[in-house]
């Protein structure tokens, strides 16, 4: 760590951006009625009785005519899936409330749907802070929901996954003294995903399919008509390959075909494998949902996003089933 002595704005503000905070978006209408909107991460809380709140809004900001003579505000905690909306705010020069559905507000500030917190406020008052006006409201309205709020932290977007009070612990007994313990990724990771699979394979089992033919039909759903190396290159990482023998039981069973290409063999799935491909997937999704009931709506998408970082970084070269041929 780096201690720096004389101040130098950029580290300074790299500093700051080390503490984590929400994004909201905060409203008001100039004194013509034209609705105002910017985004903002200086929200914080100042006192519970009264309730009041504060932001700050720097002094060459084109809105702060707006703030400054406006008598209300409101400030939206923006959910995790709201990052376009918090986008749409912070650029300049477009109509940021175009085609945006509003609720009826306190005051004429515009109020925002589906956030994860708002709340209506009247300024209380205003001071200088150096570069910045800071706005102290009165807090005279607020609601709240379970959504996951947007984080933002050292310039870039984050998700917030809650951490236990105290530390998970899988097994009821200390772990051995010994290299492999509960904390291994590989551990955690393998699991997890075979702890989805058995709920899978039970599911599995009520439509007379095994894991092999769940990942054929699932790739042939998405792209049709492959070799059986192509077909190969999707699913090899399963440790599980397509077959001739195996791909002829599923041509027995109706749900993929064989077509020649030129000489060379392709499958494409029949209507009947799409269908039992449909059902495949909607018992994958089902266990899914019911997992993702358990662990939050937040800490299910700070899981997948980390997961697709993680494949990101360790993806041997496989090909991308979803981009385009």
């Amino acid at each position: 760590m780096t201690t720096h002595k004389g101040f130098d704005p950029q580290a300074f503000r790299a500093a700051l951006g080390t503490f984590t905070t929400g994004v909201t978006i905060i409203t008001t209408r100039a004194q013509d009625g034209e609705p105002v909107g910017i985004t903002a991460n200086s929200f914080n809380s100042v006192s519970l009785n009264p309730p009041l709140v504060l932001w700050s809004l720097a002094k060459n900001a084109r809105s702060l005519q707006a703030f400054s003579t406006s008598t209300h505000w409101n400030v939206h905690v923006l959910a995790a899936d709201q990052e376009a909306l918090s986008g749409r705010f912070a650029r300049q020069g477009e109509d940021k409330f175009a085609g945006l559905e509003l609720d009826e507000s306190i005051g004429k500030a515009p109020l925002l749907k589906d956030c994860t917190a708002r709340f209506q406020c009247r300024t209380a008052f205003s001071y200088d802070g150096g570069d910045h006006v800071i706005f102290v409201g009165e807090v005279l309205a607020y609601d709240h929901g379970d959504r996951p709020p947007l984080v933002f932290q050292s310039g870039q977007y984050a998700l917030a996954a809650r951490r236990p009070r105290e530390e998970v612990r899988l097994g009821a007994t200390p772990p051995p003294e010994c290299s492999y313990t509960e904390d291994l990724l590989g551990y955690l990771l393998g699991r997890a995903h075979y702890q989805m699979l058995h709920a899978l394979r039970q599911l599995l089992d009520t439509q007379a399919l095994d894991e092999r033919s769940f990942f054929i039909l699932s790739v042939l759903s998405i792209r049709d008509r492959l070799t059986l190396d192509e077909l190969n290159a999707f699913i090899a990482y399963t440790g599980m390959l397509a077959t001739a023998d195996s791909m002829a039981a599923l041509e027995a069973q109706h749900l993929v075909a064989l077509e020649d290409d030129r000489g060379e063999d392709r499958y494409v799935l029949t209507a009947d494998g799409r269908e039992a491909s449909l059902r495949q997937i909607a018992l994958a999704k089902a266990v899914e949902e019911d997992i993702a009931a358990r662990l939050g709506t937040g800490d299910t998408m700070a899981l997948k996003l980390l997961l697709k970082r993680l494949i990101a970084n360790s993806d041997p070269g496989m090909p991308d089933l979803w981009s385009p041929r």
